[in-house]
């Protein structure tokens, strides 16, 4: 479960990355295609790098939302709430040992 999420997490980072290869390699084309002066080119690239980062944080956010499924269907609790409620079961054993007596047992 875990290894085809690192796998689709992986391709989408490889994927990104490749996206701000092409668009440099596209700048370099148009640049010297259609005569793009460097400050249209460096918007260009820009604009391409943007696209990219958003296509990240989507898939960042598709790929912890469907982790958050998986784990909901396997019965797992995260992280967070567990420690939650290790901190509520200490604060209850506290106040249960604070509220016996001396002598008396469980």
């Amino acid at each position: 479960m875990f290894e085809l999420f690192e796998k689709a997490v992986l391709t989408a980072l490889g994927a990104a990355a490749l996206t701000q290869k092409k668009g440099e390699e596209m700048l370099q084309e148009l640049k010297s295609r259609y005569k793009m002066s460097e400050e249209e080119g460096r918007v260009f690239l820009d604009r391409i790098q943007e696209i990219a980062r958003a296509g990240r944080e989507r898939t960042t956010e598709m790929a912890e939302t469907e982790v958050k499924r998986a784990l909901d269907r396997m019965g797992m609790v995260s992280r967070e709430d567990f420690e939650q409620l290790e901190r509520r079961v200490r604060v209850l054993e506290a106040l249960q040992m604070k509220d016996e007596e001396p002598g008396t047992e469980c």
